[in-house]
């Protein structure tokens, strides 16, 4: 399913682990899983349906501050994010964070 396609590959183990049909045994020291749950799973054709449905999923706050920060490009300094929060009025790094959790985003060093 994933191709290889490495943001594919993260995201559907983090859903998988999230969803409960992989999960680690602390005991064991080793993942297990429950492979006919895995086989039933109904999962996105390609890595652009499953960004598409996990940034669907997320609140339209959350949503609202992705937007914004994506005016901006690639990455964006803590700094500047400061800067717009106090000028729009918006939380948007508690935001982020979320984005982060749900492995949409990844957070470069403060």
């Amino acid at each position: 399913k994933t191709k290889g396609h490495p943001l594919f590959i993260a995201k559907l183990l983090r859903s998988l682990s999230k969803g409960g049909p992989l999960r680690p045994s602390l005991i064991q020291r080793r993942w297990e899983w429950d492979i006919e749950k895995i086989e039933s799973q109904k999962l996105p054709e390609n890595v652009a349906m499953f960004l598409t449905n996990s940034i669907g999923a997320l609140s339209e706050d959350v949503k609202s501050s992705l937007s914004i920060m994506s005016c901006f490009g690639a990455s964006v300094e803590k700094p500047f994010v400061l800067v717009l929060e106090r000028a729009l009025n918006k939380s948007l790094i508690s935001n982020f964070d979320t984005a982060v959790d749900e492995g949409l985003l990844d957070k470069g060093e403060d």
